[in-house]
């Protein structure tokens, strides 16, 4: 954009002395500031829908808005192998009003994301058809593998960089996702990159979260036993995925940590804190021991819906739900053992805000090359 000149017009001599001088004014430029353009990412999940807008900074990015529903899109699939028709529509509106507050924001790159209940159901292609034709919006679904990565990029500057290795553990709706980040090699000297391709060593999906271990194994008055049938079933998946002895030598020895990014960890987190009502700002980043995120897991699994309402970092809609998220939490702390848990209020959906700010600086450097030429 040209600069202008915002300066007025030169003063000249007057000879009438009734007349006051015009002093002149230097001339001067101002630059205009380049408007930063607005990114957006949307995580259409299992259970959730979330938006993030943002604008990039020096050394981050700034969120400008957000939006995340309760949708319940996996409802019901572990029976019926399908989409309902109410959680698509649920999904339709959350994606409707996604779509007006991009377009509010005049966002200008958006990636936008579905994850296990889109990859699982019969009916999950026709359903993207349908979201695209009512809200304009075209979702990818993207691969387990994808996911993790993206959930690692999003909390990477979480890791305790004076340890081996870390395990970040996305409890979703439909799936967990686990990968190791190989902490040595963010300690050379080209570090900075390895943000946008993080080290990870090994990566496992497991197909459960907690809407599908919530209705495989529904609660019931003995809640011991429930809860202890949900860990049986996570310890399964677990050994299915061929992963049970990855890296447990290094945690059992001190030199690993757990980073948690879900709503199930932020919930325990809340909890740990005493607060009095949900505050990322307080949640996103805090550490909390593993020993007390799995005696609050325990005390959870011990409580009715209703008492699990109670709790003011839970509420209703994360009540009944919560509990296969404890489990699932139980069961990796006590394979893979860490003094401290390291709480992420972030994940996918800032993995794909730095993804795409990323690239449209990589293209703006390239097109700058091409122009220079």
């Amino acid at each position: 954009m040209p600069d202008t000149d915002l300066s007025g017009a030169e003063g000249k001599g007057v000879s009438d002395a009734t007349k006051p001088m015009r002093r002149e004014r230097p001339r001067h430029r101002r630059r205009r500031r380049r408007k930063q353009k607005a990114y957006a990412a949307l995580d259409l999940g299992t259970n959730n829908c979330r938006l993030l807008i943002a604008k990039p900074t020096q050394s981050n990015f700034r969120v400008i808005d957000s939006y995340s529903s309760v949708v319940r899109l996996g409802a019901g699939l572990q029976a019926t192998g399908r989409l309902s028709e109410e959680s698509m529509q649920a999904a339709v509106k959350a994606i409707g009003v996604c779509a007006k507050k991009m377009k509010s924001k005049s966002v200008k790159r958006w990636r936008c994301v579905a994850t296990q209940a889109c990859r699982q159901a019969e009916n999950g292609e026709e359903f993207l058809q349908q979201v695209k034709e009512e809200t304009g919006i075209s979702l990818e679904i993207i691969s387990p593998r994808v996911e993790a990565r993206l959930a690692v990029m999003g909390c990477i500057n979480l890791i305790d960089v004076n340890k081996d290795v870390a395990l970040v553990v996305d409890i979703g709706g439909g799936s967990t996702e686990m990968s190791w980040v190989d902490i040595r090699k963010l300690r050379k000297e080209d570090a900075i990159s390895r943000v946008h391709r993080p080290p990870i060593s090994a990566w496992a999906s497991l197909p459960v979260g907690v809407v599908t271990l919530s209705e495989k194994i529904p609660e019931h008055e003995d809640r011991d036993k429930w809860y202890s049938d949900m860990k049986d079933q996570v310890r399964e998946e677990i050994i299915k995925a061929n992963c049970e002895h990855r890296f447990t030598k290094t945690f059992k020895a001190g030199r690993g940590h757990m980073i948690g990014t879900s709503g199930t960890i932020t919930s325990i987190g809340g909890i740990y804190q005493k607060l009095p009502y949900y505050q990322r700002n307080k949640v996103d980043g805090s550490t909390m021991p593993a020993a007390a995120a799995v005696k609050i897991a325990r005390d959870m699994a011990g409580k009715t819906p209703a008492e699990r309402a109670l709790e003011p970092c839970i509420g209703e809609d994360r009540a009944r739900l919560l509990v296969a998220g404890c489990a699932i939490t139980d069961v990796i702390c006590e394979l893979w053992p860490s003094e401290n848990i390291r709480v992420a209020d972030r994940g996918l959906r800032e993995g794909l805000l730095l993804g795409l700010m990323r690239r449209s600086q990589s293209l703006n450097k390239t097109n700058g090359a091409r122009h220079d030429g």
